[in-house]
């Protein structure tokens, strides 16, 4: 049964003069209260802005199903359906328990590169320790049957669990090539991130089904993890495949500045908390860090001085005035970021819908080419951005 989400038509009023119309700043917005939209001016011309539903608590991430429904996590532990007309549907049972403390909850959700002909969904959540004092990342699939997950089986779990409520990633990408990344933060557990032994502040790769790609750059040796891909990482919670290269870039948070892209590759050190280009909440400089640059340590491909607290981050491939850029959410900065993008190299950076004041959480490209983007907030948005033309 459905409950009827009211579409929130955001209230605007502005006083300008003829000429400041004249002149169309960025940032002037234009309210159609017919189709509840937004019109809004910005560097690469208007844009449209839908509230599509409202009444999300806390929403973590989002996936489109072939009939037109999206998948919905909240991070209390519910996994909804949205509706083509913004209903949601009342929580979808067999959803695994989740570790609902601080940063821990329901996260990520995708659907199977199989989905037409296996209909797996793919979700990470903060997994309780046995005592339930301390959690970790975990991956569990499950058949979507209906308004129900059957057949529902833990395929990745992060060891030792560490976390009391901090830092836990977490997205989920297949590669293309038959592998699952799964991104995840150290815990708030710092030195984690280089012992070879944990899996804490790892970028880890698995095969579908849990078990490990023989081509992992730790296989065989005894003394690191064989789910690990690359390490010295302190809290990715962004990822997506570059459509153009098919090659992984994910985005992670810095403690006060250093928040970072990178593209990591195999075997990989990224570097925290050993160099980093941000400092600790109280201005301290982080004990371990030796600077920002140290050999057989990578750099990443662009750093923001200043945190925007960043969180998931989606590439713009339909055509379009933004086709080719990358856009990343900000929790610390309430903002949408559009960055445009020479190769692997960021450039120019412009910021969106910072009038709203909402923590974006989640981006996505939907299927017919507009931009996503769920706000976390106890009453969370899926909102619904289409790009200016070309």
């Amino acid at each position: 049964m459905f409950r009827s989400t009211t579409v929130a038509i955001l209230a605007f009023s502005m006083a300008a003069s003829a000429s400041a119309f004249a002149a169309d700043p960025v940032g002037v917005i234009d309210t159609d209260s017919t189709t509840a939209t937004k019109s809004i001016n910005s560097e690469r011309g208007r844009f449209t802005l839908q509230t599509v539903a409202a009444g999300l608590v806390n929403p973590w991430s989002l996936a489109f199903l072939p009939d037109g429904r999206l998948l919905v996590t909240e991070r209390p532990g519910n996994l909804r359906f949205v509706s083509r007309d913004g209903a949601l549907s009342k929580p979808i049972s067999g959803v695994p328990a989740v570790f609902a403390t601080g940063q821990g909850g329901l996260l990520d959700v995708v659907l199977s590169p199989d989905f037409s002909t296996d209909s797996m969904i793919y979700l990470s959540y903060a997994e309780a320790a046995e005592d339930g004092e301390k959690a970790g990342t975990a991956v569990a699939r499950g058949r979507l049957q209906g308004n129900a997950l059957v057949d529902v089986k833990r395929i990745y779990q992060q060891q030792p669990k560490l976390s009391t409520g901090a830092h836990f990633g977490s997205r989920l990408v297949f590669d293309g090539k038959g592998h699952l990344f799964i991104t995840q933060g150290e815990n708030n557990q710092r030195p984690t991130s280089q012992e070879l032994s944990k899996l804490q502040g790892k970028l880890v790769r698995i095969n579908p089904d849990g078990s490990i790609p023989d081509e992992n750059p730790f296989v065989g040796r005894n003394d690191a993890r064989p789910e690990i891909f690359s390490y010295g990482h302190r809290n990715m919670q962004g990822a997506a495949l570059n459509p153009r290269t098919k090659v992984l870039w994910t985005s992670e948070h810095g403690p006060r500045g250093g928040d970072q892209l990178n593209i990591p590759q195999s075997g990989k050190n990224y570097g925290w908390p050993i160099i980093t280009y941000g400092s600790n909440y109280s201005g301290l400089k982080i004990p371990e860090a030796v600077g920002t640059s140290k050999e057989g340590m990578e750099q990443p491909i662009h750093y923001w001085v200043k945190s925007p607290g960043l969180s998931g981050m989606a590439f713009a491939t339909a055509k379009s005035a933004w086709q080719g850029n990358l856009f990343q959410g900000s929790l610390a900065e309430r903002i949408l970021i559009r960055l445009e993008l020479d190769g692997d190299k960021a450039g120019h950076e412009e910021r969106l819908l910072g009038d709203m004041a909402q923590r974006i959480r989640d981006v996505r490209e939907g299927p017919d080419g507009a931009i996503y983007v769920l706000t976390d907030e106890t009453d969370g948005k899926l909102l619904k951005l289409t790009p200016p033309q070309s």
